[in-house]
């Protein structure tokens, strides 16, 4: 069974699913969101990025929205997904955050093995998800946000803890990929140009675009985006006014941001705060 969650205030989405809505990566795609595949009774085989990967049993891999999935075998696993809406649009510490080590603060495929004790926390946890994913109330969404902060932190310990860390031919596409991104997440408040972000990367604007050529987005699309983002969450979760926030990314002029905004979630940020008043 096929669980979903969107928020229309943020955009946001999370899903738990199963094997089956692996099959939709029979030909492989770009996973587009945030991502766990849960290996439990058996090894799940996959191809992330051309490069040939095995979930053994009783393990966790994370992706993120810009690498490439195909799923090739394997039963009995769990599927979480979610968008940066979801999760990045709350401030979490750097190591939990949506470019911590899980990531794109890792250039290694990550998966997280779990041993017995491990096995019976996360089954716990995956129950209260299931639990809080049949509960509709005006506190759902930040209890799963919170689970999700849960399910990332224990990863990550485990991750840190390199219990189980398969290691991965590099890809220097995606590597660059990864970089840009981590870039973006460090720099998109004080610089929205993409030659900032190549001169950081040792590399041409064009060669960036060329690197991002396969991808739905260009590089200046993932800038605005996270500017875009940033501007959504600060609307969401505090009483800025729209030239404070504009003022806090980097704009001189809001009007500047409020022309950016509007052309990638087709209204104004005035009218977006608006809208939360009324789905409130």
């Amino acid at each position: 069974m096929i669980y979903t969650f969107k928020e229309f205030s943020t955009n946001a989405i999370f899903s738990i699913g199963n094997a089956d809505d692996l099959r939709a990566f029979k030909t492989a795609k770009q996973c587009e969101l945030f991502t766990f595949i849960w290996a439990k009774l058996e090894a799940v085989e996959l191809i992330i990025d051309n490069v040939p990967i095995t979930v053994p049993a009783n393990s966790i891999l994370a992706l993120t929205p810009i690498q490439y999935l195909q799923y090739i075998n394997g039963k009995h696993a769990i599927v979480y997904q979610f968008n940066r809406e979801f999760y990045c649009i709350k401030d979490h510490d750097q190591e939990v955050s949506c470019v911590g080590i899980l990531f794109f603060g890792n250039t290694n495929i990550p998966i997280i093995h779990l041993d017995t004790v491990e096995q019976l926390k996360f089954d716990t946890l995956h129950e209260v998800f299931i639990d809080e994913l049949e509960t509709e109330d005006n506190i759902q969404a930040e209890m799963l946000r919170m689970l999700m902060a849960r399910f990332i932190i224990k990863t990550t310990r485990l991750l840190k803890a390199k219990e189980g860390i398969t290691e991965s031919p590099k890809s220097s596409k995606v590597d660059l990929l990864r970089e840009f991104n981590y870039l973006v997440e460090q720099h998109f408040k004080t610089e929205h140009s993409v030659s900032f972000y190549a001169e950081k990367l040792f590399r041409s604007p064009k060669t960036l675009s060329n690197n991002f050529a396969k991808l739905n987005r260009s590089p200046l699309q993932i800038i605005h985006d996270r500017i875009v983002l940033e501007t959504q969450r600060q609307l969401v979760y505090t009483d800025k006014t729209a030239k404070e926030i504009a003022y806090d990314i980097g704009f001189e002029d809001a009007s500047h941001l409020s022309r950016l905004f509007k052309k990638i979630t087709s209204i104004s940020p005035s009218d977006y705060k608006k809208r939360l008043k009324t789905h409130s």
